[in-house]
């Protein structure tokens, strides 16, 4: 029996009879009226043969129904008869009185919405027993009965399956996925965890899609042999081939880099820059830790935690750092001070903020929020009788805050979850052309040489992937960059002193070149000759402002034919051609799939990667909560709510 029946059974329908229908009851399998006095059942629920029968059989009823009638006026239909306080009250209690059928579809869906609200949170289970939750729920909606803790459970273990079941399925149609790791640690070293996400392009939706695949705890030490078994066991539970995965993304922590080494020897980073990550005593860790273990995949730097390091120079440059030292001071005065706090809240609405070496761009974030309320900063220290920054270090800040915030400004882009891998190569050959520029125009001699060694160290650290001569060169970033129309016209037509771009793009082709030959793809296929119109340009293209001087003309090239190698001139073509479509994306998911056979589905792929290991690492600050104290025992009850929370709305 649904609610409107019930509803008409009271007289609350369209007729709202309800002095008639306090006097029968409906059957709805015999679609029968069925008489409270006498039991006498009545074809249907038209309220004038109900009317009928109580004139005939029970005149009484029939009497005091007619009185009331009158008083109310003819037939007690109008509308200030369904707006009585009687009838109000008699629709109150009937709401209140009837519940939702346990199989009724208001009734499950209320519950569904339960359990994903307590799946996603990793809130205890007890909560939806808690008193003051159920009387909540009585007053959000009286009808609903609360479902107890163990139906909750079951709930959420079915909705974890199926959303793992529903990812596997698209997995399953990726072309290529790019796996990213993080590992961290609680303070205390009580406990660890490993988080392992995929980043792939979907096929169904059109568009990139960035996961979490697993956040499994693992002991200490966390050795090469260690990380690699979880990877190992992550893959086999969701069916990825290793020959689908296009790389691997970590940290340069050294057990990362042991345990995807692929060759025999390689120089490993000292540095842990994992944010949030606890340093562990050298004497306790395990030399196995660094042991080499050639997984067979292919392993790529986060780009952020890189640049991260370089920027991390500045507190190795005793003049700079001096100046940053007195900074922090002036800001833990303040953070120390509640009366400064209130006086700089009322003046400017914001505070100092500390700075904190494994948050990127923290000191960026410190200095720049300084520079903003500086002369509150400044009349407030006088105030309270503080020593504040004189004027010129007030000057070398601000210096300074031009020196880091490119930094700070592809940092914010390149920690994207996805379509960020296509970026690094021009924002790296942007960061170098910042640092030279700045390093002939400021006039601080210490800052020079700190913008010097800066650029000298990003060259090294990137030599993977910009010196296409160094040993460990790897041409991914290069291929993404090439695929991406946006931003690879900017970079085809500027000339970096010492950029080997030519050299860097040709590398790209050739990855491309190779990668879809080993897809099944002919690199002789049959010649087809296309002409498109030339579009206007775009004007939400990626912005590289200190390239935009260094660019030059390009010949244009007419050639036209569908072999992967013709496909490749025909895309350089198009180059030469306004770029009409904001993102990379975008622009191949608006060509022609008999055009692009081979071409367009790698870019696709390419274009969805991203250049960092952000996503895996953000695990940890949304599910913060739920490792705190004894919570991180229940592993399965942690990675379930992680995996619910992370994957939402995908």
């Amino acid at each position: 029996m649904n609610r409107q029946t019930e509803m008409s059974e009271l007289g609350l329908g369209r007729k709202r009879r309800i002095d008639i229908w306090s006097n029968f009851t409906y059957d709805n399998k015999d679609n029968k009226s069925v008489c409270k006095p006498c039991g006498v059942k009545i074809a249907g629920k038209n309220t004038t043969n109900l009317k009928r029968h109580l004139q005939t059989a029970h005149p009484e009823i029939h009497t005091k129904i007619q009185k009331m009638s009158d008083d109310h006026g003819p037939g007690g239909n109008k509308a200030s008869d369904a707006t009585s306080p009687t009838q109000q009250q008699a629709i109150s209690d009937f709401l209140r009185s009837s519940k939702y059928k346990t199989e009724s579809k208001e009734q499950q869906t209320k519950e569904q919405a339960i359990a994903r609200w307590i799946g996603r949170t990793g809130l205890p289970l007890t909560t939806i027993e808690d008193e003051d939750f159920v009387l909540m729920m009585g007053m959000v909606d009286g009808r609903l009965t609360v479902p107890k803790k163990t139906k909750i459970s079951n709930l959420i273990e079915t909705q974890y399956e199926h959303e793992r079941q529903k990812f596997r399925e698209s997995l399953a149609t990726a072309r290529k996925v790019s796996i990213g790791l993080d590992l961290w640690t609680k303070k205390g070293l009580t406990a660890s965890f490993l988080a392992i996400s995929a980043c792939y392009f979907c096929v169904e939706k059109s568009k990139p899609e960035h996961i979490l695949l697993a956040l499994q705890q693992v002991g200490h030490p966390h050795t090469a042999q260690a990380i690699k078994a979880c990877v190992d066991k992550c893959m086999q539970e969701w069916t990825i081939p290793k020959e689908k995965i296009l790389t691997v993304i970590t940290d340069n922590g050294s057990n990362m880099v042991a345990a995807f080494k692929n060759t025999t020897a390689e120089e490993t980073s000292s540095e842990d820059d994992s944010p949030g990550s606890t340093i562990e005593s050298d004497s306790e860790i395990d030399d196995q830790r660094y042991r080499h273990v050639d997984m067979e995949l292919d392993r790529t730097p986060c780009v952020v935690h890189t640049i991260q390091l370089v920027v991390h120079m500045l507190q190795k440059e005793t003049t700079v750092k001096r100046v940053l030292d007195k900074a922090r001071s002036v800001v833990k005065l303040f953070r120390k001070s509640s009366v400064a706090t209130q006086k700089l809240l009322d003046q400017c609405g914001v505070i100092v903020v500390n700075d904190c070496p494994t948050r990127w761009s923290s000191s960026f974030n410190m200095i720049t929020r300084l520079l903003k309320v500086k002369d509150a900063v400044c009349q407030i220290s006088n105030d309270m009788g503080w020593d504040s920054l004189l004027t010129s270090e007030w000057q070398k800040l601000s210096s300074l805050h031009d020196l880091l915030l490119p930094f700070a400004e592809h940092t914010k882009t390149l920690q994207s979850d996805t379509t960020s891998m296509s970026l690094v190569v021009p924002a790296l050959f942007d960061l170098l052309t910042h640092l030279t520029d700045f390093a002939v125009n400021t006039r601080y001699r210490d800052l020079a040489t700190l913008a010097d060694k800066m650029r000298s160290n990003l060259n090294q650290r990137f030599a993977c992937i910009l010196d296409t001569t160094d040993e460990k060169f790897s041409p991914l970033a290069a291929a993404a960059c090439f695929v991406n129309p946006t931003v690879c016209e900017i970079i085809v037509n500027v000339d970096v002193a010492n950029g080997n771009i030519q050299e860097l793009l040709k590398q790209a082709e050739d990855y491309v070149v190779k990668c879809t030959k080993q897809e099944g793809q002919s690199e002789n296929d049959e010649e087809e000759v296309i002409e498109e119109p030339e579009a206007a340009p775009s004007s939400k293209q990626p912005v590289f402002r200190f390239l935009s001087k260094c660019r030059t003309t390009r010949p244009k090239q007419k050639t036209f034919t569908s072999s992967i190698r013709q496909q490749i001139i025909k895309y350089k073509e198009e180059l030469s051609h306004p770029i009409t479509e904001d993102t990379g994306t975008d622009f191949w998911l608006g060509k022609c799939d008999s055009v692009y056979h081979s071409l367009k589905p790698f870019a696709l792929d390419l274009l969805a990667m991203p250049a960092s290991q952000a996503f895996a690492e953000r695990v940890f600050s949304i599910t913060g909560d739920l490792t705190r104290g004894r919570r991180n025992r229940g592993r399965v009850t942690l990675e379930r709510s992680a995996f619910l929370k992370m994957n939402r709305n995908k």
